[in-house]
C-alpha cells in the first residue's frame, strides 16, 4: 500500500488501493497480536477509507485509540454490521478489553490500579481481573504484577497505543508524580538523619552524665581515673613526704 503515490489522489483512491487497504484493516483488527494502529492509519490509502468505507474507518479509529465503551456504542449505532461483515465479535470484544486495559495503565500516574477500577473499565466481574491482568502481560502491552493482598495491579511498563498531545500530558503528570515522590523520600531521609544525629548526641550526653555520677568524669580527678587509682596516688604522695 505504501507503493501508491501519496500525492496522486486518483491512485490512492483507486479501486485496487482501497481493496488492499480494506483487507489490511480487517487483518489488523482481527489479528490477536496486532495492537498498534498508528502506522496503519498514517497510510494515505487507508486514510482514504474514511470516504469510501466510513464505517470501517470509524472502527479502525476505535481500535487505534478508544476504549471498550466506544466499541459498544459503535455496535449499538451499527447494529448487525460486524456480523454482516463476517467479523468475529468475540475476538474484537476481547481485543478491545486488552486495549482498554493498556489505556487505563498508561493514564494512571501512580502506576497502581485498583481491581475495582479495572473491572469497571473492562466491564467484567472483579474476580476476573487477575486473569485479564495475566492476559495483557502475555500480550506484551503492559508489564506489571498483581498485589492480591492490596487488590492492586502494579504497572511497571506500558505500551502507548498512540503518542500525541494527550500522552505528552499524561507523561508530564507522571513525571510530576515521580518528582513529588522522590522529594518526599528525600525529606524522610533527611529527617531520619537529623533524628539519628540528635539521638547520638543524647546518648553521648547521657553517658557523660553517668560517668560523672560514678566519679569517672572530668570532675572526678581527670578523665578515665578510677577511685582506687586516685587513692594510690595520694598514698604515694604521703610516703614521699
Amino acid at each position: 500500500m505504501r507503493t501508491f503515490d501519496s500525492d496522486d489522489k486518483e491512485e490512492v483512491t483507486s479501486e485496487e488501493a482501497q481493496r488492499l487497504s480494506l483487507r489490511a484493516v480487517k487483518m489488523a483488527i482481527l489479528s490477536p497480536s496486532y495492537f498498534l494502529y498508528q502506522d496503519l492509519r498514517a497510510i494515505p490509502s487507508v486514510q482514504a477509507l474514511s470516504d469510501s468505507h466510513a464505517v470501517y474507518s470509524q472502527l479502525l479509529d476505535i481500535f487505534a485509540e478508544q476504549d471498550l465503551e466506544d466499541y459498544n456504542d459503535f455496535n449499538e449505532e451499527h447494529e448487525g454490521w460486524v456480523e454482516a461483515q463476517k467479523l468475529d465479535h468475540e475476538k474484537l470484544h476481547r481485543k478491545m478489553r486488552l486495549l482498554t486495559f493498556a489505556s487505563l495503565a498508561a493514564a494512571t500516574p501512580s502506576r497502581e490500579i485498583e481491581y475495582g477500577k479495572i473491572a469497571k473499565a473492562l466491564q467484567i466481574p472483579r474476580d476476573d481481573v487477575e486473569r485479564w491482568a495475566i492476559d495483557i502481560i502475555r500480550a506484551g502491552l503492559v508489564e506489571g504484577k498483581l498485589s492480591q493482598q492490596r487488590g492492586m495491579f502494579l504497572v511497571h511498563k506500558v505500551t502507548y497505543r498512540v503518542f500525541g498531545q494527550k500522552q505528552y500530558q499524561e507523561l508530564a503528570t507522571r513525571v510530576d508524580h515521580w518528582r513529588a515522590t522522590l522529594q518526599n523520600v528525600l525529606g524522610v531521609l533527611r529527617q531520619e538523619q537529623t533524628n539519628a544525629k540528635a539521638q547520638k548526641e543524647r546518648e553521648v550526653q547521657e553517658l557523660e552524665r553517668k560517668m560523672t555520677g560514678a566519679g569517672l568524669g572530668p570532675g572526678a580527678g581527670g578523665p578515665g581515673r578510677r577511685p582506687q587509682q586516685q587513692a594510690a596516688q595520694r598514698e604515694r604522695t604521703d610516703n614521699d613526704d
